[in-house]
C-alpha cells in the first residue's frame, strides 16, 4: 500500500472539502494525516493519503478546473498515533506585521533543536497573530530560550510567549 501527499489550493467555495474528501474515499484512498486552512479567501489543504493508486492516479481522482492539485509518493516518517519525543510547547506572537517575524522566530527555535510541529498565522489590520506548537529537546532551556525570543520580540514590536503544554489538563 503506497503513501501519497495530496496538496490542494483553490478559491473557498462551501463543498470543496467535501469534493476532494469524497473523490479520495470513492477510490478506496484513506487520509492518514490532514490539514486544511483558509489563506486569503482561499483553501490549502495538505493530506496525507494510503492506499493501492499512483500519485498520477490520485491526481486525476480529484483534479478539478478551479483547483491546483499535486499528488507525489512519499516514504512515512513516523508511526502514526505514537507520541511525540520531545517537550511540547505553544508559541505566539501578537505585534505589527512586518517582514521577517517567522524567520527569526524559527532561527531561534532552530538553534536549540526545536521543531515548530504545526502554526497558523492571521493578519487582522496591522496586527499580526501567529500560533505555533513547538516540540523542544527535553534538555533545552526553555526560561533561557523564552528570554531570547521575548528579546527577539522587543526588537520586532511584538510580544513573543511560550508556554508548555500541559498534558495532564487535556
Amino acid at each position: 500500500m503506497g503513501l501519497s501527499a495530496v496538496t490542494v489550493l483553490g478559491v473557498d467555495r462551501p463543498g470543496v472539502i467535501a469534493a476532494v474528501t469524497g473523490s479520495l474515499a470513492g477510490c478506496g484512498a484513506n487520509i492518514q494525516d490532514s490539514t486544511m486552512t483558509l489563506l486569503g479567501g482561499h483553501v490549502a489543504m495538505m493530506l496525507l493519503v494510503s492506499g493501492d493508486l499512483s500519485p498520477e492516479d490520485l491526481l486525476r481522482r480529484v483534479s478539478a478546473p478551479d483547483l491546483v492539485v499535486t499528488a507525489s509518493a512519499v516514504d512515512a516518517r513516523r508511526h502514526f498515533g505514537s507520541p511525540p519525543t520531545g517537550r511540547g510547547h505553544v508559541l505566539t506572537v501578537h505585534g505589527p506585521d512586518r517582514p521577517g517575524i517567522l524567520a527569526a522566530i524559527s532561527a531561534e527555535l532552530a538553534g536549540v533543536g526545536g521543531h515548530i510541529t504545526g502554526m497558523s498565522s492571521r493578519l487582522t489590520g496591522r496586527l499580526y497573530v501567529l500560533i505555533a506548537d513547538v516540540e523542544l529537546p527535553a534538555e533545552v532551556d526553555v526560561a533561557g530560550l523564552a528570554a531570547r525570543l521575548a528579546a527577539v520580540g522587543a526588537g520586532l514590536d511584538s510580544e513573543i510567549t511560550l508556554r508548555r503544554v500541559e498534558t495532564h489538563m487535556l
